[in-house]
């Protein structure tokens, strides 16, 4: 009992440090977006957090759209709906599919590169040169990263769709045989213009989950090369679970806005 009254009340510390450390984030960001400097830096994560995500989350979208139509194709063609690929195939990576993908690639490419790279300052003591300097870390370190990672994902959230769904045309059509243009005519009508806004809007809460755990679990890091490495574990981990669990009560929330929007749209017809 002694022990897990200590692990709580750990725990809850670590929350509320965690906290005040997303508070003093959000407090920087006008200061650094009506800064030339601050754009300089924000403009450089720009180019770490998207443009060398690219190519992986391309790649990445193309075989997850194929094996979604490989796992799917032969059940609609023993029904005789393989018509249906398309409106499955576009719905399935719209809505969760591109989201998760893009998050979770952020979380190990993006987050884990944010913790060791803060990790490896704070052993170095170069955090505490710049507090000696009078510059505040979070404004310098972490406030760029978050607006990176939260502006530059829903970005990369379409790029992992439109992959994704290609690879499952391409599956679909042209190995199994099903009719082109009957997979893009009932993927426009059944995919609404929600769907595609959907993914997009959770990744905004996905880029800025991540990359606040990421920059926090790389300024709180242990001294050593094995501080540094537990603290990218954690922080991949952390991630992970934040993302599926945002997905969650994100899904049901976003879901429950549609349906009243949808409900006014067909009073209104």
């Amino acid at each position: 009992m002694v022990q897990l009254g200590a692990g709580a009340v750990r725990w809850l510390d670590d929350f509320g440090a965690f906290c005040r450390f997303c508070g003093r984030t959000f407090a920087w960001i006008a200061a650094v977006v009506s800064s030339r400097r601050g754009w300089r830096e924000i403009l450089y994560q720009f180019y770490q957090v998207g443009t060398r995500s690219v190519p992986v989350v391309m790649v990445t979208g193309v075989f997850v759209g194929a094996v979604l139509a490989v796992q799917s194709v032969q059940q609609f063609k023993a029904i005789g709906m393989i018509s249906q690929m398309g409106a499955i195939v576009n719905l399935s990576v719209l809505r969760e599919l591109g989201p998760i993908l893009a998050g979770l690639v952020l979380a190990g490419r993006v987050g884990g590169g944010q913790t060791a790279e803060l990790g490896t300052m704070r052993v170095t003591e170069q955090i505490e040169a710049l507090r000696a300097i009078g510059a505040d870390p979070i404004r310098v370190l972490v406030v760029p990263r978050f607006l990176a990672c939260v502006l530059l994902i829903p970005v990369l959230t379409l790029y992992a769709s439109f992959m994704g769904i290609l690879g499952g045309y391409i599956v679909s059509v042209h190995l199994y045989g099903a009719n082109g243009a009957e997979f893009w005519s009932i993927a426009a009508r059944s995919v609404l213009i929600s769907d595609v806004f959907y993914g997009p809007i959770k990744c905004l809460f996905f880029g800025g989950a991540t990359s606040l755990i990421c920059c926090y679990k790389g300024f709180t890091c242990q001294p050593g090369a094995a501080g540094v490495g537990r603290a990218c574990t954690e922080s991949f981990v952390a991630s992970c679970m934040a993302i599926i669990t945002l997905d969650f009560f994100l899904g049901m929330t976003l879901n429950t806005i549609i349906m009243i929007l949808w409900g006014v749209q067909i009073v209104l017809v």
